[in-house]
């Protein structure tokens, strides 16, 4: 039943995001996203949560003709449809997230982003050890979320720390520091950011572990 509501709310919050942006937007978004996570030809980078893939095809875009883009997503459904950009595409890689895991290749990417896909995270201790091993050393991690709406109720399954459908910035930060991230920029002047959606971006890097 658990997992049933979890895949629910991350289809609807794909279907109420999506439809309302241009091009321009997911443009604008993967140009900021480009320069904090310095996608280069041959850079390896995932997405979480792709959901129907525009991050993802504009980040192929950058790393061609050698780097590799792989787009992960839990709902079969939209599996299925980034498993069709795969096979259009050389330089993307459709894997089936998990909900404790990524599914990732250990030390595979140079980068990983999500987009609005944090606070649905029912596991998030578990996926915040999956995306550290995914990183290589010093790899960079890009958490685009926001602020939760005052009054608004928290996703079935969620910790309820959230407060609200989102996931407040200083918890964003505290709980991936607990898992070896290091914050290494905020941005509150998002794309898409306003009054009612207060949007951020959080940028992390990998720190070296000692020996």
């Amino acid at each position: 039943m658990l997992r049933r509501t979890f895949l629910a709310a991350l289809a609807l919050c794909a279907l109420w995001v999506a439809p309302c942006r241009g091009q321009e937007h997911w443009q604008e978004e993967a140009s900021r996203l480009a320069t904090l996570l310095d996608w280069h030809p041959g850079a390896v980078v995932a997405e979480i949560g792709a959901g129907d893939g525009q991050l993802t095809l504009l980040a192929a875009q950058r790393v061609v003709p050698s780097g590799k883009v792989y787009s992960t997503e839990l709902t079969p459904e939209r599996l299925a449809h980034l498993e069709e950009l795969a096979a259009k595409d050389a330089n993307i890689s459709a894997v089936k997230a998990g909900e404790a895991d990524t599914n990732l290749p250990p030390g595979c990417c140079d980068s990983i982003f999500m987009r609005l896909v944090y606070h649905h995270l029912t596991k998030p201790e578990e996926i915040d050890a999956s995306l550290f091993r995914s990183l290589k050393p010093e790899g960079r991690l890009a958490v685009i979320d926001e602020e939760p709406v005052e009054g608004s109720s928290v996703p079935e399954g969620v910790p309820k720390n959230r407060v609200g459908h989102g996931i407040p910035q200083n918890i964003l930060i505290g709980e991936l520091a607990a898992a070896g991230f290091e914050a290494e920029s905020v941005h509150n002047d998002w794309p898409g950011r306003t009054q009612s959606r207060q949007l951020y971006c959080v940028v992390f890097h990998k720190k070296k572990q000692a020996h």
